[in-house]
């Protein structure tokens, strides 16, 4: 059913409040970037509001995390001190039932959730999103599996379901549906490059055997022995080489022979490792920009029609409440009203005030009404605190010197003279063992450095003020660190008395006197990082990677579903579990070959558990020696366990990593436009909360008011008359 906004003069309270009430959820959809499309009655707005409510998207996403940690518990559990199958104890193994009960709770959320949105949005657009009618079919083959697991008493070994938790992740973020979607734009433009490094792969294959076919002579077989053997080694030999993992290793029996064999490798290496690669990652970076750039749009389309939304319901709840209404009322509202309506928006304190300043008395236009929002785009100046006024002279020359400039940076001087000295002690006794350093020297240093932070704090307090010294973020790290110096150098005293020459006794309590200084030496390190704010390139950077883990987790969070995703589709059986007497008797009765799974003692990096699974395939994502363990498993399960490592290979660290340089790129970039004409203050004052949104601000194009004006007249619930 549709819901029909009346322009009659007559409307009473009700509608009124209705009015007021869509509005409020139009501008939340507008400000989080959602589709306006949902029933707009009464009963089902408070719904709304619910479902997007803080409490129940932090519910909805902690299910999610509990659903994707069940594999960490479930059988083969991961719960041992150590992956090595060789010194592995037997892992605890939860009862039957215990990961069940947990799991088919998580289900039935999940059902609610997808109850809600499904009816929240109706019938008629349930049908046109192919996200929802997937989740469906995700939780009714989760919960058929899950009966057949309760039915074979938790013996079954192929649970389904584990390949179809990444989905819950998936679907749950709409910036990660769409990076998803961009990927899947962008693969097309990837396959040709692909195909080209494949020929160039098959080329230099061919040509390679053909080098180094098997002579007469064995001692110049060295080559054809260990990488050109056949057809599959070779490719292999080659992928590898193309990621650089084993040079110089594949070409040293050859070149051993003769110089001239180099070139071939040189060629390959050249041609494929630092141009087509680097072409790969180029093309990613400039397709993927733009899809992105695409997807970007429509979310500023759903913010332009949540504002237009607000503005008609608004405009309809002031024609009924002007007796005197004519047709050029249409286009404004009633201030009131718009108080009313910024009042019960849940947004962030400071744009909401922002908003409300440019409110006068009176009505407002639609252009004026559109251009409040344009707040949310922009960047928050953070204004400090004013400083305290003291009558003392002495305080106000106290305050005026430690509240200069300077100070921060004899402060950070001092930093590092505490770490050079921390390095010199160090690199004095790197020699020694635990029991012969004497702590003496390190602790005389470390208190009279921790009182120099102690009463530049207190200082800093006194010339800021409390609440205008905690506006900084840096003295939020300075103190915090300091004070836990502070309460740690007290225990020491406390437990071992002053330090005196030869001052190293015996343990005692939790900590020996070692770990408390070794401790106390970290956080004044960690503390050296107070000087990141105060050199404008550093921040810049450090504020690049703050955005980066705050903004552009759907990345994070894609890896994170092939990674929950993979290990289930590993290859076929397990790495031989040995005791230590077999590998006693392996290393007595054989030599091990160099460089081999074995040899190197790679053991723990196996798919016996999903914890080791997850580093094992982070090991691969690295490439470093990562034609080890595909080794490896060709030979303790089969051949085809290549396709496996090489598909991970290239869906991880070419794709995946790609994109997210890419990412990185364009952030770094946006932010450096920025700061060009900026100082260090203004870097401190300016909060870079950098979206994906306004990175691509300066690209998108605004919807005109034909293209607003008919998608909302396409509402499926909303009927403007």
């Amino acid at each position: 059913s549709r819901e029909h906004i009346s322009t009659a003069p007559e409307s009473n309270g009700s509608d009124v409040d209705l009015y007021l009430q869509q509005a409020v959820v139009f501008i939340e959809d507008a400000i989080q970037y959602r589709s306006i499309n949902h029933r707009v009655d009464t009963n089902s707005l408070r719904l709304y509001r619910w479902y997007y409510s803080r409490l129940w998207q932090w519910g909805l996403g902690l299910t999610i995390a509990v659903v994707l940690m069940l594999a960490f518990i479930e059988r083969p559990s991961s719960f041992s001190y150590t992956s090595d199958p060789r010194f592995r104890p037997p892992p605890w193994e939860p009862p039957c039932g215990l990961t069940e009960g947990i799991e088919i709770v998580c289900l039935i959320i999940f059902a609610i959730d997808l109850t809600t949105k499904s009816y929240l949005i109706g019938w008629d657009e349930f049908r046109k999103c192919k996200w929802l009618i997937v989740y469906i079919l995700a939780i009714s083959a989760s919960v058929i599996d899950w009966t057949l697991t309760l039915s074979m008493y938790c013996d079954q070994n192929l649970r389904v379901r584990r390949l179809i938790r990444p989905f819950f992740l998936l679907q749950n973020s709409s910036l990660m549906k769409k990076t998803l979607k961009c990927i899947k734009r962008t693969l097309p433009e990837i396959a040709s490059v692909i195909l080209l490094l494949a020929l160039h792969l098959c080329l230099f294959t061919m040509i390679g055997m053909l080098l180094f076919a098997k002579g007469e002579n064995p001692k110049h077989n060295g080559e054809w022995e260990t990488y050109f053997r056949d057809l599959p080694t070779s490719l292999s030999s080659l992928l590898v080489l193309l990621t650089t993992a084993n040079n110089p290793d594949v070409m040293i029996p050859a070149y051993s022979l003769n110089r001239g064999y180099s070139i071939f490798f040189i060629l390959f290496s050249g041609f494929g490792t630092y141009f087509l690669m680097n072409l790969l990652t180029a093309i990613i970076y400039n397709q993927f920009r733009g899809y992105l750039l695409m997807s970007v749009q429509a979310s500023i389309l759903r913010r332009r029609l949540g504002v237009r939304a607000a503005f008609e319901v608004m405009s309809c709840q002031g024609r009924g409440q002007d007796a005197t209404h004519s047709e050029e009322h249409v286009e404004r509202v009633r201030v009131d009203a718009s108080l009313q309506v910024m009042a019960r928006v849940q947004m962030k304190s400071y744009y909401r005030q922002a908003i409300i300043k440019q409110l006068s008395d009176g009505f407002i236009q639609w252009e004026a009404f559109r251009g409040l929002f344009d707040e949310l785009d922009k960047d928050r100046i953070k204004e400090h605190p004013p400083k305290p006024e003291y009558n003392s002279p002495l305080l106000q020359k106290l305050q005026l010197v430690f509240s200069h400039y300077y100070v921060m940076i004899v402060g950070n001087a001092v930093a590092l003279a505490n770490v050079m000295c921390i390095c010199t002690i160090l690199v004095l006794d790197s020699e020694k063992s635990i029991a012969e350093r004497d702590d003496y020297y390190m602790e005389v240093i470390n208190c009279f450095f921790i009182l120099y932070y102690l009463m530049e704090m207190s200082l800093k307090i006194l010339a800021f003020g409390w609440r205008g010294y905690l506006s900084y973020r840096n003295n939020i790290f300075d103190g915090l660190l300091t004070f836990c110096l502070l309460v740690l150098q007290i225990t020491i005293f406390a437990t071992y008395r002053l330090p005196f020459p030869k001052w190293n006794p015996a343990s005692r309590g939790l900590m020996s006197l070692w770990e408390m200084v070794r401790l106390v030496n970290m956080l004044i390190v960690v503390r050296f990082l107070r000087i990141i704010p105060d050199i404008k390139l550093m921040a810049l950077v450090a504020s690049t990677l703050v955005d980066l883990v705050k903004n552009l987790r759907a990345f994070a969070g894609i890896l994170l579903v092939i990674l929950n995703a993979s290990p289930y589709i590993r290859p076929p059986g397990k790495m031989s579990v040995m005791s230590n007497s077999s590998m006693e008797n392996i290393t007595i009765n054989f030599t091990m070959e160099c460089g081999s799974y074995e040899q190197l003692g790679y053991w723990p990096n196996n798919f016996d558990d999903f914890a080791s699974s997850l580093v094992l395939l982070y090991n691969i994502m690295v490439v470093n020696n990562w034609q080890v363990f595909m080794d490896a498993y060709t030979r303790y399960t089969t051949e085809w366990s290549k396709v496996y490592f090489v598909s991970w290979w290239l869906t991880s660290s070419v794709m995946w990593v790609n994109l997210f340089v890419a990412l990185i790129l364009e952030n770094f970039i946006y932010k450096w436009d920025r700061s060009v004409t900026c100082s260090v203050a203004d870097v401190e004052r300016t909060g870079y909360e950098t979206t994906v949104q306004l990175m691509f601000r300066e690209q998108i194009q605004e919807p005109t008011e034909e293209e607003l004006v008919t998608q909302l007249h396409q509402h499926p619930h909303l009927h403007l008359s």
